[in-house]
């Protein structure tokens, strides 16, 4: 006789062999999504810099040479150096684990903590989901940079604090999105089903509810990387982020933007270059992500 166990593992097995193989996939991605693919690509080379980044480039970042200051683009330094005698190019490589450490690390907490947030209060409701909502309606009344400044300022500059700047924002924007469609979810009937069956309220959400809400909190996750990057450069930029010698793009900019602009505009031009398309990258790549896991768009 067969059981049921049985009977779900075939199921599965079926299942999975009729999804097309990985490569099938990533080509159809790339002809459905080409500015996505485009995007996608950036992200990996940026990735991929960053993982390697000793290996791409024999100076050190940080290393001070003031008798090669401000030296124009040329065979050995192929972007010039900087008002201290560093490699630009170095920099701009080392920079991109800065931005992709805060940008992943301050997007995913913020994200995570919105995406739990969020179905929370659409399952409780009432009282709860009323003060939640007022609360949210109070975060989000701030522009994203302004109530970033009001975090650094009081946490104070260092990548820790820059992060936990820039989560905040991020969270009521990702569990107002969440809830949503938590809602929606929260009226379906086998949600009455569980209750019903005596389960408690952490079990319902996390095993019933948080699953499919699961596409808003990666699409949000992807626009807030970007976001993330862009924050980060700003505070730098200001002083309130990343302080030297950790290479960052926004203190490039910093020390190069105003000072250099005319006499080497190059120390200003590459880190601008490298934070609009990191930018660029993860925007492009974050709305295929929403048009592929969207069904209403994904049907057109």
């Amino acid at each position: 006789m067969v059981t049921t166990s049985e009977i779900a593992v075939e199921a599965q097995i079926e299942e999975l062999a009729d999804k097309p193989p990985l490569m099938s996939r990533i080509r159809d991605f790339g002809r459905r999504q080409p500015l996505g693919s485009v995007g996608l690509i950036i992200v990996l080379v940026m990735i991929f810099a960053s993982v390697f980044a000793t290996v791409l480039t024999p100076y050190d970042p940080e290393a001070n040479a003031f008798e090669f200051m401000l030296t124009p683009p040329n065979f050995d330094y192929l972007m010039g150096t900087d008002q201290f005698g560093r490699d630009i190019l170095t920099r701009i490589i080392y920079g991109a684990r800065t931005a992709l450490f805060v940008g992943f690390t301050a997007a995913f907490i913020g994200a995570t903590v919105g995406l739990v947030l969020g179905v929370a209060s659409a399952f409780f409701g009432g009282k709860f989901d009323l003060i939640f909502q007022r609360v949210m309606d109070v975060f989000m009344a701030f522009p994203l940079i302004i109530l970033a400044l009001a975090v650094v300022s009081i946490f104070g500059t260092g990548v820790q604090n820059v992060i936990i700047a820039i989560t905040i924002p991020f969270i009521p924007r990702c569990a107002r999105v969440v809830r949503s469609s938590a809602l929606a979810i929260r009226e379906i009937p086998y949600i009455d089903a569980a209750r019903a069956n005596g389960f408690s309220n952490s079990r319902i959400i996390m095993r019933h509810m948080v699953p499919n809400v699961m596409a808003p909190f990666l699409i949000m996750i992807t626009a807030f990387v970007g976001q993330a990057i862009l924050l980060e450069a700003s505070l730098s930029y200001l002083g309130l982020g990343v302080q030297e010698p950790i290479p960052a793009w926004g203190l490039m900019l910093q020390g190069g933007a105003e000072e250099y602009v005319e006499s080497a505009p190059w120390v200003a031009i590459w880190p601008g270059i490298a934070i609009s398309l990191a930018v660029f990258g993860f925007n492009l790549f974050g709305d295929a992500v929403r048009d592929t896991l969207d069904p209403k768009l994904r049907s057109q």
